[in-house]
Order: structure tokens, then C-alpha cells, then sequence
């Protein structure tokens, strides 16, 4: 039972978000809704820049560091 108490305490504390965390994440939901934004007003080349960048690099950098 200590085993599994230590184990899920060390998954607990490694899960924390910091200030970075939260900036990352903010940015990524920014960067998603001007792309989702753009493709609705036609933008065939920046909306989908900006949805691969939100989704695929700070989105997952986001939740990693």
C-alpha cells in the first residue's frame, strides 16, 4: 500500500502547472481561435498555419513543460 501511495503522490507533483504553463496554454487557445477565426473569414493560407502551430507545437508544449 506505500508503494502505491508514493506512486501517485510523485504523479500528483510532477502534474503541476506553472506561470509557463498557463502563458503556453493561454497562447495556445489564443493562436487556435485566430485560426479558427481566419479560416472562417477564408484565409486558406494563415488559418491553417496557425491551427497546426496552436494544436501540434503549444498546445503539447504546454502541457510538457
Amino acid at each position: 500500500m506505500a508503494t502505491q501511495n508514493s506512486a501517485s503522490s510523485t504523479t500528483a507533483s510532477s502534474l503541476k502547472f506553472s506561470r509557463t504553463n498557463v502563458w503556453l496554454l493561454v497562447a495556445a487557445l489564443a493562436t487556435i481561435s485566430l485560426g479558427y477565426f481566419l479560416l472562417d473569414q477564408g484565409s486558406i493560407t494563415a488559418a491553417p498555419v496557425l491551427l497546426v502551430l496552436g494544436y501540434v507545437v503549444l498546445l503539447p508544449l504546454a502541457i510538457i513543460a
